[in-house]
């Protein structure tokens, strides 16, 4: 009824004065929200989904009625070169029998698919030898060897593998002679999920960190939920696995200094990791993300060994002082001061934590600064990037998302869930950018892995995911904003040769911009190792500094915009400086 038309208004004036106020009232929270959006104004971010590439894929997780816990954590997914034609392949890896771990049918078969350049690729898994021997996790690529060609370290559950790339499409399983196929003294057999190939001391050659999970043997699994519908069990139920580090000694062999390097003393359930150097002293830190046990931060102590800081760090626990089941990580600088900071994915119900490093090895819970708590607290994620997707200059985030629960038990209605591109307003806050992403980017699975790379170097970055019983998603990134762009590829040569860990700033007329060389990003997977960024109406970079491991720096001036520019170690205008 209207203010004037009600029985007990004795007065028109009184009446007209009330049409007033109910017109403002009405017109107040339009005005607010049309301020609220220009507030959030941002280059929109859209992929469309290519779904006649030419890869057919689903991920077999081989699902029993007894609800194994590895049953739930299929699989990680690689962006690499590996044929060295310039072009990023899809390398995805997969399950096997439960509890048996037969992975002789080809329907488990990890695959790995060649880019043709025209936006289709080829199955070339079984030219290439690369299918796998059990029931895998994760992936991590990488040159090993230094030799050109990259190669593949599959980590799984009770085996991993290392796949050496010959040059020629073909790799050659070199686990054993690599020495990375021994038997633990303390466990047995490892449950692996993810892994990282950085170089700790700094000697040109690549080492191996690999995150493991729990203690997993299917005769004494409990079963959880109602025994008529049983259904995966909380972690708490597992006892938990210390992380294993491998020192690469140059003739193709690894030595486990997990032990000697003080990364074997903590015991945890190990999924994503972040490699980087958090306090900028030359030397690379790994974080660990915990499921359900706080999360680790390994500072290194000038290449001889690892001191765990997490708790003193700040980012052991989330600002609530809870530990939180901690799935994906990745490590970059998402406000462009010049510190890596970290971004993790969790369970809904207990937010994904921001935590924006302020120097000093610190960091601070910025979750809620950054407007990410209620997004994230609805939501349940794995895999993740922190990655500029429209090239306005600002990291975005992503998050791969999925529920743990069986999809066709008591809790289905939690098991497929969207994933979520959360874009930087350049303010220290995100605005959740997913219903403009695309009209079927709100598609929902049992999203797990996810690696981020330019597969058709156009400057802009592509997603693939993966997702239980479901086909593998490639995300092609269509953001419509003209913004400039710049795609570096480091080649080492007193450093690894990809380069990884190297540090590199552009300059340009709007400011800096800082990122590092690392393939291991989210969960279990392997991103593009060349460094992308966005440059807004930039056309020019007005100075590329690239800081390498060994201590060689690169700078290099007026760098064109819009360009995949190869820098190799030492060939440019250069300083040799001593590192600490």
């Amino acid at each position: 009824m209207e203010p004037g038309e009600h029985p007990r208004v004795a007065s028109s004036l009184l009446a007209r004065f009330r049409r007033v106020a109910a017109c403002a009232a009405a017109t107040l929270p339009v005005l607010v929200a049309v301020a609220y959006t220009a507030a959030l104004a941002y280059d929109p971010i859209v992929f469309e989904e290519l779904k006649a590439s030419g890869v057919h894929f689903v991920s077999e997780p081989s699902r029993t009625k007894h609800k194994h816990q590895p049953e739930t954590m299929v699989s990680g997914v690689a962006l690499f070169d590996y044929n060295g034609d310039g072009l990023l392949d899809i390398y995805v890896v997969n399950g096997a029998t439960m509890p048996g771990l037969d992975k002789s049918d080809p329907r488990f078969h990890n695959r790995l698919f060649r880019n043709r350049g025209d936006g289709t690729f080829e199955d070339v898994t079984e030219r290439a030898g690369v299918a796998g021997t059990g029931y895998d996790q994760g992936v991590a690529a990488a040159d090993y060897d230094n030799d050109g060609h990259v190669d593949l370290f599959v980590a799984g559950l009770r085996h991993n593998l290392l796949y050496r790339n010959r040059g020629d499409g073909t790799f050659e399983d070199v686990t054993a002679r690599a020495g990375l196929a021994r038997v633990d003294p303390d466990y047995g057999t490892l449950w692996s999920v993810a892994a990282a190939f950085f170089d700790y001391d700094r000697d040109g050659r690549l080492d191996l960190f690999v995150s493991n999970y729990c203690v997993w043997d299917p005769k004494t699994e409990p079963i959880c939920n109602r025994p008529e519908a049983p259904d995966y069990c909380h972690p708490n139920g597992y006892k938990g696995l210390p992380d294993s580090l491998y020192h690469n000694n140059g003739d193709g062999t690894f030595s486990d200094v997990s032990v000697r390097t003080g990364i074997r003393a903590h015991v945890g359930k190990g999924m994503g990791l972040g490699v980087a150097d958090f306090d900028d002293d030359g030397w690379p830190d790994v974080f660990v993300s915990n499921d359900n046990v706080r999360a680790f931060l390994f500072h290194n102590l000038k290449g001889e060994r690892f001191e765990e800081v997490g708790l003193a760090a700040g980012v052991a626990y989330t600002e609530r002082g809870k530990e939180i089941s901690g799935m994906g990580a990745d490590a970059r600088d998402f406000d462009n001061d010049g510190r890596v900071d970290l971004f993790q994915t969790a369970l809904d119900g207990e937010t994904m934590p921001l935590f924006r490093n302020t120097g000093a090895l610190s960091f601070e819970d910025a979750t809620g600064a950054a407007g990410l708590v209620g997004p994230t607290l609805a939501n349940t994620g794995w895999s993740n990037g922190i990655v500029d997707f429209n090239n306005d200059g600002w990291k975005d985030l992503f998050v791969a998302g999925g529920g743990v629960v069986d999809p066709k038990g008591d809790f289905a209605e939690r098991a497929a869930r969207a994933s979520t591109v959360y874009v930087n307003l350049g303010s220290g806050r995100f605005a959740d950018a997913s219903a403009g992403a695309g009209a079927g980017f709100a598609r929902k699975a049992v999203h797990r892995g996810a690696a981020f790379g330019d597969l058709d170097d156009d400057g802009r970055v592509d997603v693939v995911v993966t997702a239980l019983e479901d086909r593998l998603e490639i995300w092609h990134n269509l953001s419509p904003a003209k913004n400039h762009w710049l795609l570096v590829k480091a080649v080492g040569s007193r450093s690894n040769r990809d380069g990884i860990g190297t540090k590199l700033r552009i300059t340009t007329a709007s400011g800096r911009q800082y990122s590092h060389v690392n393939t291991a990003v989210g969960y279990a997977s392997s991103s593009d190792p060349r460094v992308h960024f966005g440059l807004g109406g930039e056309t020019v970079v007005r100075e590329l500094r690239l800081e390498w491991p060994s201590g060689t720096v690169d700078t290099l001036q007026g760098v064109r915009a819009d360009q995949v520019l190869v820098v190799r170690e030492g060939e440019t205008h250069s300083a040799a400086g001593a590192r600490p």
